[in-house]
């Protein structure tokens, strides 16, 4: 049975996902580029399999709360049954509804 981890979302719930972390880097300071790497990345990112997880996962436990908070109760749910699926314990789970 294939966990629902890498499944993809639905392409509203991905593009909403990356346009929220692209909002969250630019709020970064960008003198050595970093923030222009991480954007680059998920800006070329497809909605396939795992991906929206990876977009999620290039952020520490902070940021991934303050995406929680900017996403929809759809896609928060959406990548919150993710995480359960993937293994995460409730209380690392940020997107919990």
């Amino acid at each position: 049975m294939k966990k629902l981890y890498y499944e993809a979302p639905t392409d509203e719930q991905f593009e909403e996902v990356k346009a929220k972390c692209i909002e969250i880097w630019n709020t970064y300071d960008d003198t050595y580029g970093y923030a222009t790497e991480k954007i680059d990345r998920v800006k070329n990112m497809e909605n396939i399999q795992d991906n929206v997880m990876s977009i999620i996962a290039m952020f520490d436990p902070n940021n991934m709360t303050k995406l929680s908070i900017l996403l929809s109760s759809e896609t928060r749910k959406a990548i919150s049954d993710r995480m359960i699926s993937g293994g995460n314990p409730p209380e690392y789970n940020p997107f919990l509804i």
